[in-house]
């Protein structure tokens, strides 16, 4: 396929820096709210004018002072607060405590070498203290080029140091609030040319933090209104490997070396920010990392129980949610980012986020372990949208544009634009709740679509209404793991252009037991389906018809056009796909074009509306694809079993009763020095007739299944032994239905494992034993 680029980056970047310039000037006297409306599309972020002047060369409006640094021309000795009398270095800043509404203003056109602007105090609601421009304004930003001149982060024995950690930014804030920071220019490499490959260094470009471990007693815990846009932040070194620290363009950390349970709840985030219309290129970790927590959590005491008695480690950060640590009312938008070390935009451990119009071109490009594009990790009540993400790595791991990622709730990504990701398109990690991916676009992210599932969910999650235009000759599956709780894919478009390969589906056998397909459609160039393709009785394996060709999609647009782009894959008035959905409540009410959800006799497939018929103003799912279950009676369900070994690990969560609670995100394991053969008793009570068992191993990113053979034995109490009425010995796998022996007559059955595969080391997993009784 030949993407239709209309447009060169750097274009759309200098347009972008006219418009966050004149939005930055009122930065300084008008506080915002803490969400703004949505950008239409297709407008800019504000009104296009002429450059006018820089902020500082504006009235201040909010009651302090105005200090100005000027690099050539002033002096430390001087008052600071006029142009004739400004101070020169950034250190006579870092040595005065600011108060509300002041606003430090450095002289455009100008550098500051080696130095690191650490400016003290804070400011208060509605009188922030300013970080900003004046002068010329016909000069380039102000520029602060730290060379890497800041303190190391860590002890000698690799823990993070409390007096120096957060300390690493050309620009700090530490345990400060109350700050707009805009137009400045940063960098933090002290060799452009050489890109760190070891040691611990750490950089930033501007570096905000909470340091738990310094906050005096009665301290504000809770830092509020940080305001940073318009800055253009390049070249951040660090080495491109995990150092247990986040670094890169614009960082928010909270800090503490002691146990999470040793900090009070109810505190130590952030609330109230904005970063927005800012420019990152060639930079170490990550152009925006938010609020990760780093109190410690890998104590054995660190994990614990949810509501639903599932059992988490510390590192899986639920102590995030249940102490109220999440930072809050968080604004990301207007953003690019290119070429980038690690994930691109990192954030993390917040809830009430909204993250739109941001674009990245090229992550992970040193850095080949886990992360992606654009994701939000322990978070909640969050929505990426109108994203556009390309260029990332064939990675092993992770990789993908977007991550639907561990300990998440109620998490959405919507209208977001992927294209050119060789990994795929999205990263599934499981333990999440009500996560929805719907109305996104994807072409060209040949790899795996949904990579990976690592943990069972607390709820179904929905992917609805995305569009995926891939080349099977080069995607690698649909899924690579196995879905290990119930996964909904509703009204999605699978668009095969390849004309030799049909879809691969999965890589493991078993891989789609937990995901119910409905409505999709599966278009094959070839005219040749994978017999590995999901049954979809309601489906569809038509052309979608899209109003472009599929071949010449859009790139280079930015996301200020991303409907555009999208708009190439909307879906013609005479296409078969329309009204030929289904609608269910996690659609939403609007497609990605903004078009009502829905027209008709039903919603369409694919991820744009056509208005063709009328509008249903307030849809109802009369037909909820929820009820559609397995309505066959499971004689063995909640019936008592006996293993004859039991793994007492996962907290005694790997007991035998797993076996027939009926519910495939639960399982029983055999401890580690179990001997074959092993055996599963389940006791009916009294005699049960059945003439069908079903068994299902368990498996996931690192188990493969390990049972070679095995046998189905009914109890004689005449004879007072076991009888074998079935065996196999081609392995169990997933979903394995035995049938062909008859009708049995029993009290107990015995599920006898007698053998393992030869290359599995470990001994058996299993998730289920049902029985059925054929027409009961």
């Amino acid at each position: 396929m030949r993407p239709v680029d209309t447009g060169p980056p750097f274009l759309r970047r200098l347009y972008a820096g006219f418009v966050a310039l004149l939005a930055a000037l009122l930065v300084g006297s008008l506080v915002p709210a803490a969400h703004a409306a949505a950008v239409p599309d297709g407008a800019p972020a504000s009104p296009v004018a002429a450059k006018a002047s820089w902020p500082g060369n504006t009235p201040n409006r909010t009651g302090g002072k105005d200090y100005f640094i000027d690099a050539t021309g002033g002096r430390d000795t001087a008052s600071g607060t006029s142009p004739n009398t400004a101070w020169r270095t950034l250190a006579k800043a870092n040595a005065t405590t600011f108060r509300p509404g002041d606003r430090i203003l450095l002289k455009a056109g100008e550098q500051w070498q080696d130095e690191q602007l650490w400016p003290k105090g804070s400011g208060s609601a509605g009188r922030p203290i300013t970080i900003s421009a004046y002068g010329d304004p016909n000069a380039g930003r102000p520029y602060i080029a730290t060379n890497g001149n800041v303190p190391n982060p860590f002890n000698a024995d690799g823990t993070k140091n409390p007096a120096t950690v957060g300390l690493t930014g050309s620009i700090v804030l530490r345990n400060q609030q109350y700050w707009d920071i805009n137009n400045v220019e940063l960098s933090n490499d002290d060799d452009f040319a050489t890109n760190i490959t070891q040691g611990t260094y750490v950089r930033d470009g501007i570096m905000v933090s909470i340091n738990a471990d310094l906050l005096k007693s009665g301290e504000d815990s809770i830092m509020d209104h940080f305001r940073i846009s318009d800055v253009y932040v390049h070249h951040i070194d660090g080495p491109s490997y995990w150092q247990k620290i986040h670094y890169g363009g614009i960082d928010f950390q909270v800090f503490g070396n002691r146990s999470y349970k040793d900090y009070a709840t109810g505190g130590y985030y952030f609330k109230n920010v904005r970063i927005e219309n800012n420019t990152f290129e060639n930079v170490e970790l990550h152009a925006v990392q938010f609020a990760f927590n780093w109190f410690y959590d890998r104590s054995a005491d660190s994990g614990q129980y949810d509501e639903n008695g599932k059992w988490h480690e510390g590192w899986e950060q639920l102590w995030v949610r249940t102490r109220d640590l999440y930072s809050r009312d968080v604004y990301i938008g207007h953003n690019y980012a290119e070429n980038i070390g690690q994930g691109a935009i990192q954030l993390a451990n917040t809830k009430n986020m909204t993250v739109e119009y941001n674009e990245v071109n090229g992550y992970l490009k040193r850095y080949d372990a886990v992360s992606c594009g654009l994701y939000l990790w322990a978070g909640a009540d969050s929505v990426m949208q109108f994203n556009e993400v390309y260029g990332g790595p064939n990675n092993e791991y992770d990789g993908t544009p977007w991550d639907l990622e561990y300990t998440n709730f109620n998490v959405t990504y919507q209208f977001n634009y992927s294209h050119d990701n060789a990994a795929g398109w999205m990263a599934y990690m499981g333990n999440s709740s009500n996560s929805v991916a719907r109305y996104n676009l994807s072409v060209n992210d040949n790899g795996v679509l949904v990579k990976n599932m690592l943990s069972t969910n607390y709820s179904p999650t929905y992917f609805t209404n995305n569009t995926f235009v891939y080349d099977g000759a080069d995607l690698d599956y649909v899924h690579d793991e196995t879905f290990l709780s119930r996964v909904y894919f509703l009204n999605n478009i699978f668009h095969n252009t390849s004309k030799t390969t049909e879809t691969p589906w999965y890589r493991r056998t078993g891989a789609l037991r937990q995901a119910v397909f409905s409505n999709n459609d599966y278009y094959e160039a070839s005219g040749t389906h994978s017999s590995q393709e999901p049954a979809d009785p309601k489906g569809s394996r038509a052309n979608p018809r899209f109003v472009g060709d599929p071949a010449e999609y859009v790139t280079g647009a930015g996301v200020r056009q991303i409907r555009k782009a999208a708009a190439h894959f909307a879906l013609r008035e005479d296409s078969p796909l329309v009204d030929a959905g289904r609608y269910n409540p996690h659609l939403g009410t609007k497609d990605f074009l903004g078009t009502h959800i829905y027209y008709g006799d039903a919603p369409d497939i694919g991820m744009a509306e056509t208005k063709v018929g009328p509008k249903v103003g307030d849809p109802v799912d009369d037909d909820p694809i929820e009820e559609e279950v397995d309505n066959r009676v499971d004689l063995a369900l909640g019936k008592p079993v006996t293993a004859s070994s039991t793994h007492s690990g996962a907290n005694g969560t790997l007991t035998a009763d797993r076996l027939t609670d009926g519910d495939l995100t639960t399982r029983w394991a055999a401890a580690d020095d179990a001997a074959y053969p092993i055996t599963l008793d389940i006791d009916f009570g009294a005699d049960t007739t059945f003439d069908e068992v079903y068994l299902d191993e368990y498996t996931d990113s690192g188990t493969n299944p390990r049972v070679q053979s095995f046998a189905l034995q009914r109890w004689d109490p005449g004879a007072g032994q076991w009888v074998t009425f079935a065996s196999r010995d081609t392995g169990i796998g997933h979903d394995l239905t035995v049938t062909g022996f008859g009708s049995v007559t029993t009290s107990r059955l015995r599920v006898a494992l007698t053998g393992q595969i030869a290359t599995e080391q470990y001994t058996p997993t299993m998730t289920e034993i049902a029985v059925y009784r054929s027409g009961g």
